[in-house]
């Protein structure tokens, strides 16, 4: 009599092995995220790619199991992003392995993230703490009937090349570190709005393609009405089509702006950060630049 045939088979014993994100096929990391339903387009790997570092988890045939990457914004902090592990490899230790990778590349920086509540206890374990909230809200953009009168002695206009090193400077304040190398990138993939008061940039938005559509990001002003003039620009531009943008903030009347735009509540997500002060936008004086919309949950 021949024995019965098993009904169960170990296949995911293999070795994992690190390897440079930039030598890896975008269309592979592509998969990787569709794999657990980011919405990141190959061209979105790129753009990540040329202003970060990054390795990738590879099985013995070349099939791609995991990646992290690390942004370096000045000599002593970095954003981490992009953490992703096949589903069926998540409980087996790839993205702490991977993490762990990234503490070794990043020794003696301070470190950020946003934790997706699956990651959230990883991060934990790894001794980041919670900070804040951040809010992902989206969907087809609309004109508000009520959209802002330009403030009196303020001026809205396009921004071009001429305008980085104030942008970079106001960002700064903001996000506490200067990101002139982002802020380039960023620059050259978006259409940007700032509002200028005796010649000085006081709040501006960029908005790029990204994903499903566009994202808006990063924000940055002073005051609700300021954030909201830089903003709606962009939101007239995309009227009827997908527009996303991340904010930590709450309530108020940025919040109440991007409700009637059409920008419902979709997702949140945890800052965490690994020493180091961070910035909370909601902290507000209304005499200092806070961000208003990250850049992205990758970048911060």
């Amino acid at each position: 009599m021949k024995s019965p045939v098993p009904s169960s088979l170990t296949i995911d014993a293999f070795e994992a092995r690190a390897v440079d994100i930039d030598t890896v096929e975008l269309d592979q990391l592509h998969a990787l995220s569709i794999g657990v339903g980011w919405p990141h387009r190959a061209e979105d790997w790129q753009s990540l790619r040329d202003v970060g570092h990054g390795i990738v988890a590879h099985d013995e045939i070349g099939r791609v199991l995991g990646s992290a990457m690390w942004f370096p914004h000045g000599r002593d902090f970095s954003t981490v992003g992009m953490v992703i592990t096949s589903p069926r490899l998540q409980a087996l230790g790839t993205a702490q392995w991977l993490m762990k990778r990234v503490f070794s590349e990043c020794k003696g920086r301070n470190l950020r993230l946003n934790a997706t509540r699956a990651a959230h206890k990883l991060y934990l374990s790894l001794g980041f703490r919670a900070e804040s909230t951040v809010f992902q809200r989206q969907a087809e953009a609309r004109r508000s009937d009520a959209m802002p009168n330009r403030p009196d002695g303020a001026e809205l206009r396009r921004l071009d090349d001429a305008d980085l090193a104030a942008v970079a400077e106001l960002d700064a304040q903001a996000f506490g570190t200067l990101r002139v190398g982002l802020l380039t990138a960023l620059l050259h993939q978006s259409v940007g709005f700032g509002l200028y008061r005796r010649g000085r940039p006081e709040a501006f938005a960029l908005c790029r393609p990204f994903g499903r559509g566009h994202v808006v990001g990063p924000v940055v002003a002073s005051n609700d009405k300021d954030a909201i003039m830089v903003v709606s620009p962009h939101v007239t531009a995309h009227e009827g089509q997908f527009l996303r943008l991340d904010t930590h903030l709450t309530d108020g009347e940025f919040c109440s702006f991007l409700a009637r735009s059409g920008l419902a509540l979709f997702d949140t997500v945890t800052t965490m950060s690994l020493g180091g002060t961070f910035h909370n936008p909601n902290e507000c004086t209304g005499a200092m630049p806070r961000t208003y919309a990250l850049a992205s949950q990758a970048l911060g």
